[in-house]
């Protein structure tokens, strides 16, 4: 058994998150860790909502309410909606907590000791009309570099180099439009130039990733600069440094304590757990195994400046160092990044309406038909677009006549023929073939689901499906219950296994489903655990308490391999498991989109 860290990019609480969102770290996350624990792997799989930055604060400010009073709101929402999506979370936490910043402040006071976190006199950027800094994401202009307009004031999209605002051509704020005003202030960075040749090494060591995200991770390493990590702002962590600590108008940067999110959510899990120090076996042990899932607009962060931190903390750059107080914190196995969803050929937009948001779909859909049309229609390596009209065809097409329909035809033949799940007797040649071609399908869909080839991965699953309908339509155990009831009950038997089988490939794709495809079979218990939203205290800030994520995933039965049912088992008048949608659904929804604008 391995140690697994299944490390997911955390949502910004400044709003619900729409399907475009957890296409990219959500339902391949969880696919990934469901399918790890089925295979028997330790898995800690860990996220939270990230609550600092000036977007809340400019936000908070529009709705005349507190930064926390807005966080807090959002972070419920997204609790709410990521449960009952089935995210296997052991924790969903936020970084809004005493726990996230005592660990950001040892953090940063360990890159600091070690002389990576640099003070450096910058041009930083602020509204003439309000006098507030305007982050670099909130500036935009013209690439200087490859002339692309819409550049932001941290990074090219066009060209994928960073960037500073002042850099910009004809520089504009995003909130209002007007021109920034540039003024000298003094600023943290971390020592990028010193970590380099660090990062270079470690990158350099990496196989198998997604070749878009390995080759735009070594590009970064063409232009490498020190990174700003403090900002003017008073909504953040303080900087745990004498002069600094108690400057209202100085905090660390959102994505100088987000990245640290992964750390400091296992530390809390563990503290949860009563075993403080359970963090470790996966953060410092070489053996274990990290993966960092994301959409592609977060790749910097996760493939330099969070492994460039954690060099720094463990004193593995150029200027040496020695170990910080969490130990040798294990670089990242790999950085799963999908590409962008759109919906109907067009970004989503919540201002302009052109949006659904998760807990909307859900509310209309079940929650594995969009799990499953993220899984096999998804943005894994490429852009992939989202229409109500593939949404309706897949789901009726693929999950219920196809899925659905050997479920209930399996289900109800065996309820209403024999009652139980049969004895095999004697074996013919189709029942062998039949059963070791499912057999196979194990390892072919755990070794793609492993490698994050998802999309293959369910296609493989899905044509174990099909062949479980094309055995039963060749073997047409309704002709038999006369003229040979021995061969219909072994017929049926062997098309119960089939659905067993394949009901276990596809439990890591579609949890809800797999728990009621485990009953249609008489399956009793916890085949597929569902996450729980619990409220809890905070550990270190008295008399506050919030919304978490968790889950008791040990009590599954269902593993990675065939189970051999247990004849006699009785079997329940099925009921259908998933749901047909009418024709009507698109039109009613792209009528629903029209209205938002």
């Amino acid at each position: 058994m391995s140690h697994i860290l299944s490390a997911v990019a955390w949502p910004y609480a400044n709003g619900p998150r729409h399907i475009g969102h957890v296409a990219g770290f959500g339902v391949p996350s969880d696919v990934f860790s469901r399918y790890m624990r089925m295979a028997g792997e330790d898995v800690l799989m860990v996220s939270g909502t990230d609550e600092h930055g000036t977007p809340i604060l400019v936000q908070a400010e529009g709705e005349g309410v507190d930064p926390q009073v807005l966080a807090d709101r959002y972070n419920r929402v997204i609790v709410e909606d990521l449960t009952q999506l089935g995210l296997s979370y052991d924790l969903f936490t936020r970084t809004t907590t005493g726990n996230h910043y005592k660990v950001v402040q040892e953090m940063f006071k360990a890159v600091h000791k070690n002389g990576y976190m640099i003070e450096q006199t910058t041009r930083g950027a602020i509204s003439p009309s309000t006098g507030r800094t305007l982050p670099d994401r909130y500036i935009e202009g013209t690439c200087p570099i490859c002339g692309t307009d819409g550049a932001r004031g941290d990074q090219c999209d066009a060209c994928g180099n960073q960037l500073d605002a002042i850099d910009l051509i004809n520089p504009v704020s995003r909130i209002n439009g007007e021109t920034p005003k540039f003024i000298e202030t003094e600023h943290f960075f971390l020592d990028l130039p010193a970590l380099t040749d660090a990062l270079a090494t470690w990158l350099g060591s990496r196989k198998g990733w997604r070749p878009n995200v390995l080759n735009f991770s070594l590009n970064l390493l063409n232009d490498v600069r020190p990174r700003a990590m403090s900002r003017d702002i008073d909504w953040g962590i303080p900087i745990p440094l004498e002069g600094w600590e108690d400057n209202p108008t100085k905090r660390l940067y959102v994505w100088f304590d987000a990245v640290i999110g992964y750390l400091s959510a296992s530390i809390e899990w563990a503290r949860r757990s009563g075993d403080p120090d359970a963090w470790r076996k996966w953060w410092n042990d070489p053996e274990t195994l990290s993966y960092y899932f994301m959409g592609k607009d977060n790749i910097t962060f996760h493939s330099q400046i969070w492994p460039a931190e954690l060099l720094a903390a463990n004193g593995r750059g150029a200027k040496g160092g020695v170990l910080g107080p969490f130990g040798d914190l294990q670089l990242p196995t790999e950085v799963v990044s999908s590409e962008f969803l759109t919906m109907e050929s067009a970004k989503f937009s919540s201002s302009r309406g052109h949006v659904i948001y998760v807990r909307d779909m859900l509310a209309r859909y079940q929650p594995d038909a969009l799990r499953y049309f993220i899984a096999v229609a998804g943005p894994e390596t490429s852009d992939a677009d989202f229409t109500w009209s593939e949404f309706q065809r897949r789901t009726n097409n693929e999950l219920v006549a196809g899925w659905g329909n050997l479920v209930n035809r399996t289900a109800s033949l065996l309820h209403k023929n024999v009652g139980e799940i049969p004895a095999l007797g004697e074996l013919q040649d189709v029942d062998r073939a039949a059963l070791d071609k499912s057999l196979q399908g194990f390892t072919q869909v755990g070794d793609l689901v492993r490698h994050h080839r998802q999309r293959q991965g369910i296609s493989e699953a899905m044509r174990v499906v099909g062949d479980a309908n094309a055995y039963l339509a060749e073997t047409a155990p309704w002709k038999l219950k006369n003229e040979d009831p021995d061969r219909m009950r072994t017929v049926l038997g062997v098309a119960a296994q089939l659905v067993s089988d394949a009901n276990s490939m596809l439990a890591p794709f579609l949890p809800h489903s797999a728990q009621k495809v485990h009953e249609a079979l008489g399956g009793t218990g916890t085949f597929s655990p569902m996450p729980q939203m619990n409220e809890v205290d905070d550990l270190d800030i008295p008399d506050r308490s919030y919304p978490v994520i968790q889950g008791d995933y040990s009590s599954q039965q269902g593993t990675w391999g065939r189970r051999d049912l247990v004849a006699g088992t009785v079997v329940p008048p099925p009921s259908p498991v998933f749901t047909k949608l009418d024709d009507d659904i698109v039109e009613a929804e792209l009528d629903r989109m029209r209205s938002d604008d």
